[in-house]
């Protein structure tokens, strides 16, 4: 049963509760930031809302826009600092500007890596974030997306699908591809991000199926490159590529100190996800081993489904933990050295 709560009066936090949100609002904090709006009209009630409502999330905090960093920092510091180890005297540093690493493919034969898959997270600068964003800025956000994607050129050429009046062919052709986003997270409804749906959202992919954009799901861009097999660098030059290219017409969001700006504070700093699916029969059964190489190079474990799913034939989904302060080429470098530590140890099992 949702949660319904009023925004005026302090939350009850159930006995169980371990967000970072309920760890870290007080009743003087709340007392002192909830009157306070945004020049967008964001406020303490909205950026709470998801975590008050649905008590088994992790963080429960979204900013509305770049000022809800500063506004609400009270808040949001100290959360972003357990999150990612970045403290007030932290700054972020951007190497993505950088040719792409020179790693090899982990696993050249092919034997236990199925896909690798790397993401970022871009806003548009002067606009507000998705859960602040209104249906005629959502809409002109779309309009600029869609325009500069047309205009790609060469591996990166493709189509831009909008969502609104999508032909059922195309989209159940975009569904077996595993390209589609849906509708109906409740985290995301609570902070306003399904509102208008699906009007002002769409999915781009290039000719090749090996570069893929969403427009206005929970980031204004998640800008992807992805292929089959480990070549780690390969896909990482592409996104590289991509990602210049978009910047051209398309001013990104970028704070001094906090690097990209994301709606949720997890995505801060590079906004970027480096990810492998990797097949480990043997490791995957020894949880405390598997556990400790990932901790060791900051990698994090999933199933092939995403957040909270399960392995499926031994497959995991292996990917960067860090975000924050820790450039891109770093990232990249963690989950190779990462994936490199857990073949070689699925090889002596």
């Amino acid at each position: 049963m949702t949660m319904i709560w009023d925004g005026q009066t302090f939350p009850e936090f159930k006995q169980n509760c371990s967000s970072l949100l309920s760890r870290y609002l007080s009743k003087d904090l709340f007392n002192n930031l909830k009157n306070k709006k945004t020049l967008h009209g964001f406020t303490l009630f909205q950026a709470i809302n998801s975590g008050v409502v649905n008590q088994d999330s992790h963080i429960g905090v979204y900013a509305g826009d770049a000022e809800s960093y500063d506004l609400f920092s009270p808040l949001l510091n100290p959360i972003i600092d357990e999150y990612h180890g970045f403290s007030l005297a932290s700054t972020h540093t951007s190497d993505f500007n950088s040719s792409a690493p020179s790693v090899p493919n982990p696993d050249p034969n092919g034997q236990y890596i199925l896909s690798t898959r790397i993401r970022v997270g871009r806003n548009i600068d002067g606009m507000p974030l998705g859960p602040a964003i209104n249906r005629d800025q959502r809409i002109e956000v779309e309009s600029r997306i869609a325009r500069t994607l047309d205009s790609l050129s060469g591996d990166l050429s493709g189509t831009y699908f909008p969502l609104l009046g999508m032909d059922e062919i195309v989209q159940n052709r975009l569904i077996s591809d595993h390209f589609l986003f849906k509708n109906g997270d409740r985290f995301l409804e609570a902070v306003g991000l399904n509102r208008d749906w699906p009007e002002g959202r769409g999915i781009f992919h290039n000719q090749q199926k090996t570069f893929l954009v969403w427009v206005n799901e929970e980031d204004q861009l998640r800008i992807i490159s992805m292929q089959k097999g480990g070549d780690i660098s390969a896909v990482f030059n592409r996104l590289i590529r991509a990602v210049k290219k978009l910047e051209e017409t398309l001013p990104f969001l970028f704070h001094s100190r906090l690097g990209y700006l994301s709606s949720c504070p997890t995505n801060l700093g590079t906004a970027m996800r480096a990810s492998v699916h990797i097949q480990l029969l043997k490791l995957g059964s020894k949880k405390s081993e598997f556990e400790d190489i990932a901790d060791r190079y900051s990698l994090q474990i999933r199933g092939i489904h995403g957040e909270h799913s399960e392995s499926e034939g031994g497959v995991f989904d292996v990917s960067n933990r860090k975000r924050l302060g820790i450039t891109e080429i770093e990232a990249i470098r963690d989950l190779y050295d990462g994936v490199v530590a857990l073949i070689k140890k699925e090889a002596t099992l």
